[in-house]
């Protein structure tokens, strides 16, 4: 799976980045019983948190590339976690928290952005269940976060 993984972010002109190290007193990754639960991950720009609320300073466009950025990072902390990905049986699901104004009533547009990427990376193994929530707020500013739980196989 990794092969074709790496064969697909290479036609989308996408790269994994660097599995980002915890901000605050959590890990990035924990196992229990079969499943990996992901941590929500921020969106990276060239280094730096793409920041802003959605229904303000941020467009509809901004905020689906933001969530897809966070889906690479989760599949970035995924491979870091796991070492590989062919472990990788199932995406189940995203939680998408998109930073945005009262009445901007989007968030299931902005978080296509990271389920479209699931499916496009995982195949059917990447169709997910998935909420998609407006927040106030969301750390260090960002526009969007997104956390996951993933269906792993034993060990290969």
């Amino acid at each position: 799976m990794t092969d074709r993984i790496d064969r697909a972010l290479a036609e989308l002109g996408l790269a994994l980045p660097q599995a980002a190290a915890p901000v605050a007193a959590y890990v990035p990754v924990v196992a229990a019983g079969g499943f990996l639960h992901v941590s929500g991950q921020l969106p990276f720009k060239d280094g730096a948190v793409v920041t802003g609320r959605l229904g303000d300073d941020v467009s509809l466009e901004q905020g689906q590339d933001a969530a897809q950025r966070c889906a690479l990072m989760l599949v970035a902390q995924l491979k870091a976690h796991l070492g590989t990905l062919e472990q990788v049986t199932r995406i189940v699901k995203l939680g998408v928290f998109v930073n945005s104004t009262a009445d901007f009533t989007d968030q299931p547009k902005v978080a296509n952005g990271a389920s479209e990427l699931m499916v496009k990376l995982f195949g059917d193994a990447g169709r997910h269940a998935r909420s998609a929530v407006g927040v106030a707020a969301l750390p260090l500013g960002a526009a969007v976060e997104v956390d996951a739980i993933v269906e792993v196989a034993a060990s290969l």
